[in-house]
């Protein structure tokens, strides 16, 4: 295998990971448990920044992804996806402390 394939199939490994975390971390705004409540500082403070959320979120999708391809033996299965989608949440809600909304 030459390096521009190896290449090719990592970049094409990881690349779903990284699109949903992007997508998660961006779309987090609009949670309604990322919100703070009274606009005070300790609660500005309190939320972590988008490049720890998408480096935490995105480590989680790099999990599930390495686990479905060591359960499945290949990578890119649909319930793969499914629980990288499920991991990416709950590692977003739980670095947004959903559980106090």
């Amino acid at each position: 295998m030459t390096f521009y394939l190896l290449a090719n199939h990592l970049l094409n490994f990881v690349a779903p990971a990284a699109f949903l975390a992007l997508l998660m971390v961006g779309l987090s705004t609009w949670l309604p448990f990322s919100k703070s409540k009274a606009g005070s500082k300790a609660s500005r403070w309190s939320r972590p920044g988008w490049r720890w959320q998408f480096t935490m979120v995105f480590a989680a999708n790099l999990l599930v992804t390495a686990g479905g391809l060591v359960f499945f033996g290949h990578d890119g299965r649909l319930l793969t996806y499914a629980a990288m989608a499920l991991a990416a949440a709950l590692v977003q809600w739980l670095l947004l402390r959903g559980w106090k909304a």
